[in-house]
Parts: structure tokens; sequence; C-alpha cells
């Protein structure tokens, strides 16, 4: 059983590098791929540990791109962590992230709802802020009662306080990950503008622009999900990867390898994986 979709407190997540490698041999994976948003930075400290555990630790990230007029999340998987060049961009990304912040806090305090960026930095254990240190922010300072409140009421997707960061398009964000040595891959689709969307024609279409695969196991899928992104991965010729999504205390009740409780990620799966960062081409 693999897991190629996992996060740290280098973004929005709560474990240590060292600790996610830990869990991953508790949950007797065979591989770990950590996909921390917009970063490498846990990285090296998750590669040190690959001498003290047999699970088998993986080099990603996430990133976030623009299609259909929403917020699509793409994987970069196996990506090389010593390209100077994928860093560079990576670091532009963050600029952009950090450029977003400063505009949402001034949203929020047009809203009556004042907090400063001090306030997010205190609950964040890294550089990288995302919404999930605002909510808690903002749950902190009493404008909300519970931080996923936060995003129901001020800043989810649509909400007033939400402020859109400049994101990649697809086209792009494919081939910096292709040029980064990785395979690039559609993250949890079935979660994209509510989970209802068909997306038989729009994954072609994000084929079309790079993508080379998509997530077919996913720790919120519902089994009739995973047999349509699996199915469809099939019809279209792209790989399927999968994973938990792992956050650690930011998605309670989401195990690591495990998801809800159902999922089971087949590890013939990175050898499918291995198989298209080689050959470009899906065997």
């Amino acid at each position: 059983m693999i897991d190629l979709h996992c996060h740290t407190l280098h973004s929005d997540g709560t474990d240590t590098p060292e600790s996610l490698a830990l869990l991953g041999e508790s949950a007797r994976l065979s591989a770990l791929c950590l996909t921390d948003h917009d970063t490498l930075g846990g990285i090296p400290r998750f590669l040190a540990m690959q001498s003290q555990v047999k699970v088998r630790l993986l080099v990603g990230t996430e990133l976030s791109c623009r299609f259909l007029g929403q917020s699509l999340h793409v994987l970069g998987l196996l990506v090389d962590p010593g390209d100077a060049v994928f860093e560079a961009r990576l670091e532009e990304l963050r600029g952009r992230r950090e450029d977003r912040n400063r505009r949402m806090l001034l949203r929020l305090a047009e809203l009556g709802c004042p907090i400063t960026i001090e306030d997010v930095q205190a609950h964040a254990d890294t550089p990288l802020l995302s919404r999930v240190h605002f909510a808690k922010a903002l749950a902190a300072r009493g404008f909300v009662r519970r931080a996923p409140e936060a995003f129901e009421r001020l800043i989810g997707d649509d909400c007033p306080g939400f402020v859109p960061r400049e994101e990649l398009s697809p086209t792009e964000a494919a081939r910096w990950i292709r040029e980064a040595g990785g395979v690039p891959v559609v993250a949890h689709p079935g979660r994209f503008i509510g989970g209802g969307f068909r997306w038989d024609d729009a994954m072609a279409d994000l084929q079309r622009q790079g993508l080379e695969g998509l997530e077919g196991f996913y720790g919120e899928y519902r089994a009739s999900e995973q047999k349509y992104f699996v199915a469809l991965a099939a019809r279209l010729g792209m790989v399927v990867t999968g994973g938990s999504d792992y956050h650690g205390a930011n998605k309670p009740g989401l195990r690591l390898g495990r998801g809800r409780g159902g999922l089971q990620v087949p590890d013939d799966l990175l050898d499918r994986l291995e198989t298209q960062q080689k050959f470009g081409s899906y065997h």
C-alpha cells in the first residue's frame, strides 16, 4: 500500500517531515510521497529519514492552477529536488501567495474582521501561510467560533473574504513539473467545483494541456467516485495515482495511507508512475 499525497507543517499540515516518515512506517506503507503546497522545503528533512525507515520516501509538491474559472490542484510527483529552475519557479509562486495574503488581510478588515499578519503567523510553523492559518487566527480573535466556520462564512472559495491569487494555467504547471523530471497529475478531481462535475471532456482537455495522470484513489472519495475516475483514466490512457491528502490535525479523522478508513492505494501504481516518468507515455 502506498500514499502519494500528504502534507507537513511546511505547508498546511501539522506534522514535521520526520514524524510523517515515521507515520508512514507505522502504517506499513511501501512508499510515501511528500507533496507540500508550492514548496520542497520539507523534502531534505524528509529524505534524511530514509536510513531509519523501510518505507520508500519520494519527492513531490502540489501546485494550484486556474481551470474553467476555478482553482484546480496539480501534483508534481517524483520531481527532482535539486532542480534549481523548478525551485526558482516555486519561489515565484510563494511570492504570489504572500501578495494574496496581504490583500486578504485588507479584505477581512473591510468586513469587520481585522487580523494582522502576526496573528496568522502565530498559527504556523513555517513561513508559507495558507488559508488554514488564517482560519485559526480568525477563530483565536473570536470572529468565528471554530476554524472550519471561517471557511464556511469568510475565506472559502466565493466567500466575502476570499481573495484569489494569480495561478498557473494547467499547461504551465504541467510543463514546469515535466521540466523538473516529474509527472503532472490532476489532484482529487472529485473535489473540483463541489464534486458534482462530470470530467469526461474536461479531463481530455487537461490531457491535451500536458497533464499525464489523475488521482483515482483518494482519502475522501466515495466508492462510486473511485470507480469512475479509475475507469476514466483507463479510457483516456492516463496514469492513475492515489493518496490520502493527509494534513495531520488540520484534517481530523483522515489517516495517512487509509484516508477516512477505506483507502487502499495499490503498490503497482507506483511502477506505472515511474514508467510514465521515464518514457512519458502510459503503459
